[in-house]
């Protein structure tokens, strides 16, 4: 069986090694991902400028593959131009960072590849984990973090995965694993409402005009089920079961529009 893992991190980030490390004994495994940090990008593809791949010598000796783009431009390569056909299972992550809630969902270069991939069917799983250093979500390359539990348990659910593949009407998996965890257990849960809550900064250039940062701080959920308050206030390993098909009850519109 083979295995494809993509991150939003960049090729050389440790999460993207953990997982790698954490699955390589179920099953073939190829790290296909952006060359930088793309955070933020979602599903962005990049369609006005070419793509480049390049080979990285990852740290277990191990070929990486970079690619001058999106997490989607990633996947897509490594569907159609690495590998020689369909993985059985595709990775998104380890992600330095939790990926948590609907506003968010589709900002997230982590969510951008694991639908991509959950678009041709393939049976995805998107893995983040909480850090409680800020500085250190956006580093490119190497950082100091263990993801031996993150590891762990994305090992536990990718062998059930390739066992059982999804559940019908489930395209991806959304699992967020908590810097202080409980247990080993799995918690299933919605999506809360949002992951950050905004937070513009407005600063004046040397010529007195304004520039802005979007920032933000961690939205403090309280609704318990929800991916923000299991994982942040619970410190439980959460799965939310994603599907892409965004379409609402039809019906109710035809009504509305009578």
């Amino acid at each position: 069986m083979k295995a494809l893992i993509s991150n939003d991190d960049g090729v050389t980030a440790s999460g993207i090694f953990a997982a790698k490390k954490a699955i390589e004994n179920l099953c073939d495994t190829y790290i296909v991902a952006p060359e930088t940090q793309q955070s933020g990008i979602g599903h962005a593809l990049t369609l006005f400028e070419p793509l480049r791949i390049n080979e990285y010598t990852l740290k277990d000796g191990s070929i990486g593959y970079g690619v001058s783009g999106t997490p989607t431009d990633a996947v897509t390569l490594g569907l159609f131009e690495i590998l020689d056909e369909k993985p059985d299972i595709m990775i998104s992550g380890i992600n330095t960072g939790f990926n948590l809630g609907q506003a968010e969902l589709t900002t997230s270069g982590t969510l951008g590849a694991a639908i991509e991939a959950a678009t041709f069917g393939i049976p995805t799983i998107a893995i983040s984990l909480e850090v409680v250093r800020d500085d250190i979500k956006f580093e490119n390359g190497e950082i100091e973090i263990d993801f031996d539990f993150a590891g762990k348990m994305l090992k536990k659910i990718a062998e059930i995965v390739l066992k059982k593949g999804l559940p019908e009407g489930i395209d991806l998996l959304n699992v967020n694993i908590p810097a202080n965890p409980i247990d080993e257990e799995f918690e299933v849960v919605t999506l809360g409402k949002r992951m950050y809550t905004p937070i513009i900064h407005k600063r004046l250039d040397p010529r007195g005009k304004p520039y802005y940062w979007i920032g933000g701080e961690p939205y403090e959920s309280d609704v318990p089920g929800s991916d923000g308050y299991e994982l942040r206030k619970a410190h439980k390993t959460t799965v939310t079961p994603l599907k892409i098909d965004l379409t609402s009850d039809i019906s109710l519109l035809k009504e509305w529009l009578k």
